[in-house]
């Protein structure tokens, strides 16, 4: 894989780092510098042995599979900071008009939850598909290191850039879900629940206080993040043959899930639609960009041809100046005629 790519991961995690380190300079919010620089260290690492994989033991496979995990591992510790420092300082809360929203859409929360309830070994297999996202992450950049390394830059890029997007839109609106509109719902096994919710919004109005890796939660209602991962593990998946269809219907039980496992407003799944085609729009226009650079090398490496002076007294065409073309015998004779 061509340095650009990866040297653009790694400048925005810097990036990152120096916003959450200015900002935390500035307070009130505290960090659990322990606990982050346990995790920052294997993350360091994990990039270490990459660039040892990249440019010693050349093996591009090891380390686009490297360089992919620990880079996800040290941005997701970089972005999830960020999501906590805004709490104070997002726009109004638009839970209450995403609910409005999915109740003109027809979907009715309540009456789904109570439905899943009443069936549990779907409520089972919903809880089983939902919580199956980040090791589906790991697994297809594991995949995609061993069958096509440069995919798995693009698709770390992806990951890290709709988190960011994801994150920004958050930020102007913020939104928690419909489990933090609507009343609990009934008893059953859930990967979110009310409790859940009531925390987010306590943060919002409180503050995040002390910010550690043991107590961090995701806190974007809309557009739903987790929506934005089944979409992308989708497309990338897609360019192996044996994944396809697997993935394909794995993570469409995902999204159906995610309303419910995840108690999300159905907006908040919509929502991730745009997000994931804006990405994958930018991602697209950055490997063209890669691409681009190396045209101007292409061409100033496109030979010419020129005359070399044999000692049979005959010539060879060669690199240099290119050939004058040898007069005709009976151009001469025929110039006069029309």
């Amino acid at each position: 894989m061509r340095p650009g790519l990866p040297a653009f991961l790694l400048a925005l995690t810097a990036v990152l780092a120096v916003v959450d380190g200015l900002w935390l300079a500035r307070g009130p919010a505290a960090l659990d510098v322990a606990g982050y620089f346990r995790l920052c260290l294997l993350s360091a690492l994990l990039l270490g042995a990459a660039r040892v994989y990249t440019t010693l033991r050349p093996d591009p496979r090891l380390a686009a599979m490297l360089f992919g995990t620990g880079f996800l591992c040290l941005f997701s510790l970089e972005a999830s900071i960020l999501n906590y420092l805004l709490l104070p300082h997002t726009g109004p809360r638009i839970d209450e008009l995403l609910a409005a929203s999915d109740r003109a859409l027809g979907f009715d929360w309540p009456a789904v939850m109570r439905f899943m309830a009443r069936h549990r070994l779907l409520n089972g297999a919903a809880l089983l598909v939902y919580s199956s996202m980040l090791p589906q992450v790991a697994l297809l950049t594991i995949a995609l290191g061993r069958t096509e390394p440069p995919s798995v830059y693009r698709f770390v890029a992806a990951l890290s850039l709709s988190a960011l997007v994801c994150i920004a839109v958050w930020a102007f609106a913020p939104s928690f879900g419909a489990f933090s509109v609507y009343p609990a719902p009934p008893q059953m096994p859930l990967a979110l629940d009310s409790a859940y919710a009531r925390e987010l919004v306590r943060l919002l109005h409180d503050g995040p206080g002390l910010i550690s890796p043991r107590d961090a939660r995701g806190l974007i209602g809309f557009p739903s993040y987790h929506a934005v991962l089944a979409l992308l593990v989708i497309c990338f998946a897609w360019r192996i043959r044996f994944l396809r269809w697997p993935c394909l219907l794995l993570n469409l039980a995902v999204l159906a899930a995610t309303p419910v496992q995840g108690g999300h407003h159905l907006a908040d799944v919509l929502g991730a639609i745009p997000v994931t085609a804006a990405t994958l729009f930018g991602i697209a226009r950055l490997a063209g960009a890669e691409k681009y650079e190396k045209l101007p090398a292409l061409v100033n490496k496109a030979p010419t041809f020129g005359a070399t002076v044999l000692t049979s007294a005959s010539f060879r065409a060669d690199a240099g100046q290119k050939p004058k073309p040898t007069p005709s015998a009976i151009k001469s004779k025929l110039s006069g005629v029309s």
